[in-house]
């Protein structure tokens, strides 16, 4: 399946002041999978060390961590030698290795020749719950998320239409009535599989949703487990809590956080741990408010004002246990989830394609589902789960500051009337 990350790690390759990388992202997101493919296809062979299941690996950088002394060990354990320029080296599941991490500042300041591509699971909790030099200035860091919707389209064989609705998206001309209504299936069956790789891989081979289910609920179970393995005890629970109402929040219809759904009487004081844990797992992501719209946008958050998105739509869908065929056919019973589905989705998309996103709220109550910044310029984005585009809120925003135009993203075909860009949801990948 075609991953948008190997454009990146292609120029990560050729730039002549590349540093060693650093690939974060949440579990099962493909980072092993991506990386290994990149270095089969562009390298004369990978040496590849998994500190999770080599855990004796740890003591080869417990003695010393120059680059000198741990080429040679490492390409005996690896069984073939590792060259400059030529070999890909991949220290997998890093986070477990605080020692291999700090290796990567001295081979970037002693041996910049040699390749070297890090993955961590976790390393957001792993870098802040330990005590040890991480080698800040000296590692290029990317995050790889889920597939997005078109990665989706493409593993399911759609390249043409891929093709048809970024040409669409960009003259703003409707796509053919046939093509639209088919590639809204795919978006609605994309909020079902969702982005993780296993899971689009399973369904383009089977169309098997109750075998796509088993595997969403299998990484779930999995990231329970790394919430108590990676966690303090006492913040296991309330981890856990945040997590499980993370779909609540979103059938509310403000769906900024309130601490009080998660427990009666609860403070931020009690859960705030638990949420930057969820965070920095890359597990769940934050938008907050933005008090006014100026640049930076970053200096007018409120800190006490935001919403949690989960990283994985069908992961979303599997938490709430939703029947494939209820989100397919959007029956009615999910018309409380539909609109904290859809905001989720094009968060995520949004986050994708490297956007901080933030939400807009008036004095008055008119509230914008996002703010980002675009071509320099400050762009509202307006979210509907269905084709029923009256907005407030939105005319509110462009009345108070007139922006140069803003993106509606709807059930709706492509067009561009009163300022506002007219998306269909399927196309938020274009944005």
């Amino acid at each position: 399946m075609y991953r948008k990350i190997m454009s990146f790690l292609e120029a990560w390759k050729e730039n002549e002041h590349r540093k060693p990388l650093i690939l974060q992202g949440a579990r099962q997101v493909g980072k092993t999978w991506s990386i290994l493919e990149f270095g089969h296809t562009h390298y004369e062979n990978v040496a590849y060390f998994n500190f999770e299941t080599s855990p004796r690996l740890n003591e080869t950088f417990a003695e010393n961590i120059s680059p000198d002394y741990l080429i040679p060990i490492l390409s005996h354990i690896a069984g073939q030698t590792i060259v400059r320029e030529r070999t890909l080296v991949v220290f997998d599941e890093v986070q477990l290795c605080e020692r291999a991490l700090t290796s990567l500042k001295y081979f970037c300041e002693d041996a910049p020749g040699y390749h070297i591509i890090a993955a961590g699971s976790l390393l957001g909790v792993a870098v802040n719950r330990a005590e040890f030099a991480f080698p800040v200035g000296k590692v290029d860091m990317k995050t790889l998320y889920p597939m997005d919707m078109e990665e989706f389209m493409l593993a399911m064989d759609e390249d043409t239409l891929v093709g048809q609705i970024k040409e669409c998206f960009a003259s703003d001309t409707p796509l053919p009535f046939a093509l639209h209504d088919a590639a809204m299936r795919l978006y609605r069956q994309y909020l079902f599989v969702g982005g993780m790789p296993e899971c689009v891989k399973l369904f383009t081979e089977t169309k098997n949703d109750i075998l796509v289910r088993h595997t969403q609920d299998t990484i779930l179970t999995g990231y329970l487990n790394d919430m108590s393995k990676y966690n303090s005890l006492n913040e296991v629970k309330k981890t856990r809590l945040v997590y499980d109402n993370i779909t609540v929040q979103l059938s509310k219809k403000n769906t900024r956080f309130q601490y009080k759904l998660v427990k009666k009487g609860g403070r931020a004081s009690e859960f705030e741990n638990a949420i930057e844990w969820l965070c920095l797992s890359g597990i769940v992501s934050r938008v907050y408010k933005v008090e006014q719209i100026k640049k930076p946008l970053e200096n007018y958050r409120d800190i006490d004002a935001f919403k949690i998105y989960v990283s994985d739509l069908g992961l979303l869908c599997a938490k709430k246990d939703l029947a494939a065929n209820d989100i397919l056919y959007m029956v009615e019973e999910l018309n409380d989830f539909k609109g904290g589905m859809a905001e989720n989705y094009v968060h995520v998309q949004l986050a994708m394609n490297g956007y901080k996103t933030y939400y807009w709220e008036s004095k008055r109550g008119a509230e914008i589902d996002f703010v980002i910044q675009r071509g320099g310029r400050l762009i509202p984005v307006e979210v509907k789960s269905a084709d029923n585009t009256k907005a407030k809120s939105l005319k509110v925003y462009m009345e108070t500051y007139r922006p140069d135009y803003a993106i509606r993203l709807s059930a709706k075909n492509f067009g561009y009337e009163d300022g506002k860009k007219i998306v269909p949801l399927y196309a938020a990948f274009c944005i």
